[in-house]
């Protein structure tokens, strides 16, 4: 289930769910996620998520996506939760494993996908399915695991036929 919320007036000629749908579906297929999952998306712009990039990090700036996941993996995509702390898994009304949250700028898509040279759609589909590998456990911290992210990315990008044309 994908929890959509658009807080901006922003439009981008596409629709926002299906491209995400399509992105969070086929991530979680890639990476074998035996749950039935929940993921909030949150849609804003510049000023929306440089305050959510300041109160969550810290950090007095804006970006283009954040990811909060709900889930701590100990490898990347090893879906093996501890049935004791399954409650703070779980969401008790749908029964479905809380994956986590992801907040992308709107205006961040806009502005990258100009300065990469590819479509606006490129760039939505591109940073949900870094935000989604981030909910699974992937990280970027050294080179190794930026070229398994980056790898993965690329795969699920490819495998939807969301190219750079």
């Amino acid at each position: 289930m994908i929890y959509l919320d658009n807080d901006t007036s922003i439009e981008l000629g596409f629709d926002y769910m299906e491209i995400a749908s399509k992105v969070v579906n086929h991530t979680l297929e890639v990476e074998n996620c035996p749950f039935d999952v929940s993921v909030n998306i949150l849609l804003t712009d510049n000023d929306g998520i440089h305050q959510y990039n300041l109160d969550c990090r810290g950090i007095d700036r804006p970006t283009d996506v954040l990811s909060f996941p709900n889930l701590f993996f100990e490898e990347e995509s090893n879906f093996d939760i501890d049935i004791e702390h399954q409650a703070d898994y779980m969401d008790p009304e749908t029964g479905l494993v809380v994956l986590g949250d992801i907040v992308i700028s709107l205006d961040k898509v806009k502005e990258q996908s100009k300065e990469y040279g590819h479509s606006m759609l490129r760039e939505y589909a591109f940073l949900i399915a870094h935000s989604m590998l981030h909910l699974c456990g992937y990280d970027h911290e050294d080179d190794d695991m930026r070229k398994r992210m980056e790898s993965k990315q690329n795969r699920i990008l490819d495998d939807l036929n969301i190219t750079r044309d």
